[in-house]
């Protein structure tokens, strides 16, 4: 219609790998309404996010024109994708659209948060549609590296959109949908194509998921200790092969961990596994010798309370490790992970355990399609537009120029940029403020808050405490120090402390009667004072916290 447009707006996952957020919009400039696809989380790290426990995309762009949004749509269940929907759904309220096994996964989620879960429709694959607005739209099975997962097909007064997810072309996945070539190569003619980029630079064709199960059978086979195995949760093919090793090798098979343990049990009641091998709960597991057991165990990307983690650290439900044992890591780490996943290893490493990953034996796949697969994509559903998401700015602007270089008008759009898929190529119309929301204990704050900033100062520089008592005649009265995360001694061979202490109380007998009586200007100098000193003594220049009591008459 004349002077509406078709816009594509990443809040998260376009130029980043994981907090996939994606939102579609058709309408008068600033007047569209739009559908939510995805509401991910990402992770954080000590370096950068310390203390915290997940990050979220800032959905205050969409949050404000919440009244104008129709619907949101779930690709699938992995936590990029799904993990942030009970936390941030209270400022969107729009009704969620999923299939049977993602919907299950985040009606568990919403009712965490409180929500009854009633807020989630089943929907069923296409040549199902539901229509919302002005978008009609459907799930399109996918393979990936969980069950269910969908590409989103979006009829639209502009034409067609595809939106790929997350996938890889499997046509023998062992567990879920194969990859369908004839129905990916009849949905034209499509308009634009909105593609996932994580391998973009993964020259090699992808590899199926059956191939992985023939590598680790001979493996676990000819172990001799106790077998444990670590993968992704969620990737419950990867879990049900590692399960089969296991019990084909003779050995009694424990799921060690709640996300891990969730997972199959989703799996199980939704129908999407029908044959998973029998598996015992730890505490059933005690009297199996160990030379019987086969343990799978979350924790694959290092995270520090999984099961993997902790059981390279000492004991864990029960279950320690010794020397001869085997750990088995069907996975590949996460970019960022490296610390510590080596950290890891290198404790099991420590107790004479050996080590397999995916770097001496082909014991894993990657869920995401390599260059390869992703021309192939572009070849059967040839469409007008490509634009890349999910992936790293260098992964969406390889794959924009792939897409050029096939006749494909392509666009790079990282978040917050607002692209209109109206005209004949892609047109950049917008750029909107976007960042990230931290999960920091029970409460969401900015990450331009200063909170983090302020954590992460105090990691590097330490801390002073400065306490100075005034009396009622305006004296100050000695002060004292305490210290956090500094050395004890400095250069000059006396407790640092003594030396502050020494140094304020310097000052606070010949400073004048102005400065005693402006809390400003005194907390200034004693916070001059101790950074200066400081770094003459230790060479830092500390956080420097000053509380000043008086006393009145």
């Amino acid at each position: 219609m004349a002077g509406e447009r078709l816009v594509y707006l990443p809040l998260g996952g376009a130029g980043e790998v994981g907090m996939n957020m994606y939102l579609y919009g058709y309408g008068k400039p600033n007047k569209e309404r739009f559908i939510l696809v995805d509401m991910g989380v990402t992770f954080p790290d000590m370096d950068g996010t310390p203390g915290v426990d997940l990050i979220f995309p800032d959905i205050e762009w969409i949050a404000a024109r919440a009244d104008r949004l129709d619907a949101i749509f779930i690709t699938h269940a992995h936590e990029d994708h799904v993990g942030a929907v009970g936390h941030l759904y209270d400022r969107l309220r729009a009704p969620i659209y999923a299939r049977k096994f993602t919907s299950h996964i985040a009606r568990l989620k919403m009712e965490e948060h409180g929500y009854s879960g009633e807020e989630i429709e089943v929907v069923g694959p296409m040549p199902h549609q539901v229509q919302v607005g002005a978008f009609k739209v459907g799930l399109m099975p996918i393979s990936h590296s969980i069950p269910e997962s969908s590409a989103l097909v979006i009829d639209t007064p502009e034409g067609r959109v595809v939106h790929s997810g997350d996938f890889k072309i499997d046509e023998t996945p062992g567990l879920g949908e194969p990859f369908d070539r004839e129905a990916f190569g009849s949905l034209g003619p499509v308009k634009a194509l909105i593609c996932d980029s994580t391998n973009v630079f993964s020259r090699h064709e992808g590899r199926s998921e059956s191939t992985v199960g023939p590598n680790i059978v001979p493996i676990v086979r000819e172990a001799e200790g106790l077998v444990v195995a670590t993968t992704f949760a969620s990737n419950i093919a990867r879990v049900r092969t590692l399960a089969q090793a296991g019990v084909d090798a003779g050995r009694s098979v424990v799921l060690l961990g709640r996300s891990m343990q969730k997972m199959v049990r989703a799996g199980l009641e939704t129908g999407v596994v029908t044959d998973f091998p029998p598996y015992l709960a730890p505490e059933e597991a005690g009297d199996i010798p160990r030379q019987n057991l086969m343990i799978l165990a979350t924790g694959s990307q290092g995270e520090r309370r999984a099961a993997t983690a902790q059981l390279s650290r000492g004991k864990f439900l029960g279950f320690s490790l010794k020397e001869g044992d085997t750990v088995i890591f069907s996975s590949k780490t996460i970019p960022g992970n490296e610390t510590s996943v080596g950290q890891i290893v290198n404790n099991f490493s420590e107790m004479g355990v050996d080590v397999i990953d995916d770097k001496m034996a082909d014991i894993h796949v990657s869920g995401h399609a390599n260059r390869p697969d992703l021309e192939e994509m572009h070849r059967l559903v040839k469409p007008q537009i490509l634009v890349p998401n999910h992936g790293e700015h260098r992964m969406l602007r390889e794959h924009a120029t792939i897409g050029e270089a096939g006749g494909i008008a392509s666009v790079v759009a990282p978040n917050g940029t607002m692209v209109s898929l109206s005209g004949n190529r892609p047109e950049v119309v917008e750029f909107i403020e976007t960042g990230r929301l931290y999960l920091d204990g029970a409460v969401q704050i900015g990450a331009l808050d200063g909170i983090v900033r302020d954590r992460i100062r105090m990691a590097l520089n330490g801390q002073v405490v400065v306490g100075v008592l005034i009396d009622e005649d305006d004296e100050a009265l000695e002060p004292w120090v305490e210290l956090r995360g500094l050395a004890e001694m400095g250069r000059s061979k006396a407790p640092l402390a003594d030396v502050l202490e020494e140094e304020l109380g310097q000052f606070l007998g010949r400073a004048n009667g102005a400065t005693i009586s402006d809390d400003d200007k005194l907390e200034e100098q004693l916070r001059r004072i101790v950074r200066n000193t400081s770094q003459s003594e230790i060479g830092k220049k500390p956080e420097v916290v000053v509380l000043i009591s008086r006393l009145t008459a």
